[in-house]
């Protein structure tokens, strides 16, 4: 009989897996999930050129992934697209719960993760909360496209005159000469999400000379604090005894101004709150989600199916 782990963070970026097999560890990369599709097809083909292609036969997958809707967080449904007789057991999690258990494994707290979209979550004794993850049009207040999309709103200010003078004019020119026509460029951009979003970067960048540059950036981190702060109070941390462990993930938090604003901000909403560095990643939430006590929270979010075949 075939044992093993293959654990699984898909991401949009990049779908990344890792085969436990006794002392053997391989660890491998795909090409990305691509949300406007279905994604257990995706992650199901992956999965099956991995097994074939790197000899990773699994008796346990274990999955965290972006773009799982309703509709698809069923592990009967991956499990039937797993071309693998070695396979008795799937389980399957939105990645705002594999990036939860990479940052703070099974214990209460919250954790923020702030890349070009931003989700937070909170596990408490009994309960579990989500705040934000809306989507660039909806929410994702704080993350890496918001802070893009008010970078470059300030800079149109500034080169129309709504607004004060800004170095990010300079930066948004640097990449489109013209920008009376920038916004039609833009627009028409199939990349266009993460083209807003990279412009974080230049407003990380400046904040130390550009004050408006600067004020972005606190208030992405004072938006992505009372998030945190949100969270606990849903489940009842906010007013506990003792620390209440916080952690910030992904590449907003980073940045000085935002991750020295988002700790200002959240000792002011939540003086209990103990920032705790990362203790792993989505992939290692990916694992940890394969042996989470059945009795934890954050069961209520996790599919599993299993059989024998």
């Amino acid at each position: 009989m075939v044992s093993g782990l293959l654990s699984v963070d898909g991401g949009q970026t990049g779908i990344k897996m890792r085969f436990e097999h006794g002392d053997e560890t391989q660890e491998l990369r795909f090409p990305g999930v691509q949300t406007q599709e279905p994604v257990l097809p995706q992650l199901a083909r992956a999965i099956n050129q991995a097994i074939a292609e790197h000899n990773a036969p699994s008796s346990v997958i274990s999955v965290g992934t972006t773009g799982l809707v309703k509709a698809e967080h069923d592990a009967r449904q991956l499990f039937e697209l797993i071309d693998s007789p070695a396979t008795g057991q799937v389980a399957l999690a939105h990645d705002s719960v594999t990036s939860y258990l990479g940052a703070l494994e099974d214990c209460h707290g919250v954790v923020v993760a702030a890349g070009t979209g931003v989700v937070t979550l909170a596990v408490g004794h009994d309960a579990v909360a989500r705040v934000d993850g809306w989507g660039h049009i909806m929410g994702d207040i704080g993350s890496g496209y918001w802070i893009g999309q008010q970078a470059m709103d300030a800079a149109m200010r500034g080169f129309d005159g709504r607004g004060p003078a800004t170095a990010l004019t300079d930066q948004l020119a640097a990449r489109w000469p013209d920008l009376t026509e920038a916004y039609i460029e833009l627009q028409a951009m199939p990349e266009r999400v993460a083209t807003v979003a990279s412009f974080a970067q230049v407003a990380a960048d400046l904040a130390a000379t550009d004050a408006i540059a600067a004020q972005i950036c606190a208030r992405a981190g004072s938006e992505l604090a009372n998030s945190a702060a949100t969270a606990l109070r849903r489940v009842a941390l906010a007013q506990g005894a003792g620390p209440v462990l916080v952690a910030g993930i992904g590449g907003v938090l980073a940045g000085e101004y935002v991750k020295n604003n988002f700790a200002q901000e959240l000792e002011r909403l939540i003086p209990a709150a103990q920032l705790q560095d990362s203790s792993g990643n989505g992939l290692d939430g990916a694992q940890r989600l394969s042996r989470l006590p059945e009795n934890h929270a954050l069961q209520e979010l996790v599919s599993r199916f299993g059989t024998q075949r």
